[in-house]
């Protein structure tokens, strides 16, 4: 998928001269924790949540710096003072957005987010700004493929997709597990030398189209001492 089968086109701005209140009443009443900023139809920035977090009305300003460090560093002390006490969406915002275009595949939208800590990522396209794609619309469309399966497997068909499974998945044990179906309920037996191992084949089996009830009767092989005992 990509990030045009979920963007959000209906995308609400703020400029940069807009005030900072102005900007938290959109985020409240529009229940979004960003918006982009557009100057001159060009996007310039994305003022967040987190660009209000650290804020002198509320007390949660950083302390005042010591002698040395406004010594040394005078010009980032005043940047914090701007970003602490200023009152128009400039003053605040992150000025080198991360954007993605329509084209960009969720997997990279779903590594920008986790590995910059992003909620809302501007979609451009051809510099223009065409829509937003949230944390929020990902999950949407996970919750719609979590709820809409696919049509059930016959009992044939179910082993044949968790053996399938098993087999391409390089961390899954390729022989000593014993897979038996009776209708919806998938039981498995055998050994497994982790409890990660135990938790991801049980996970592949009640993701299996069709079941119901997965029973697990699979031995954890201490690597140690070769003992047997029952999976946790």
């Amino acid at each position: 998928m990509f990030v045009s089968d979920l963007m959000n086109t209906n995308v609400i701005t703020v400029e940069p001269e807009n005030t900072l209140a102005d900007a938290a009443r959109i985020m409240l009443a529009q229940h979004v924790s960003g918006l982009p900023v557009l100057d001159a139809g060009r996007l310039v920035g994305v003022i967040t949540e987190g660009d209000l977090l650290r804020r002198v009305e509320i007390d949660t300003a950083p302390r005042e710096a010591g002698w040395f460090k406004a010594f040394v560093m005078p010009s980032r002390l005043a940047n914090d003072y701007v970003h602490t006490h200023g009152q128009h969406v400039r003053d605040v915002m992150s000025s080198t957005p991360i954007s993605v275009t329509p084209t960009t595949s969720l997997d990279e939208v779903a590594d920008i987010m986790v590995t910059k800590h992003i909620k809302r990522l501007p979609v451009l396209a051809d510099g223009k700004l065409v829509g937003v794609i949230s944390r929020t619309d990902m999950l949407r469309a996970l919750a719609r493929r979590l709820i809409d399966r696919d049509d059930p497997y016959t009992e044939t068909q179910i082993k044949e997709h968790i053996v399938a499974t098993m087999a391409r998945e390089r961390w899954a044990p390729k022989s000593g597990i014993r897979i038996n179906v009776t209708g919806k309920v998938v039981d498995l037996e055998g050994a497994v030398f982790s409890a990660a191992e135990q938790q991801a084949i049980r996970v592949i089996a009640e993701t299996t189209p069709g079941v119901e009830e997965v029973r697990d009767h699979l031995l954890f092989i201490d690597p140690g001492s070769g003992l047997a005992f029952p999976a946790a």
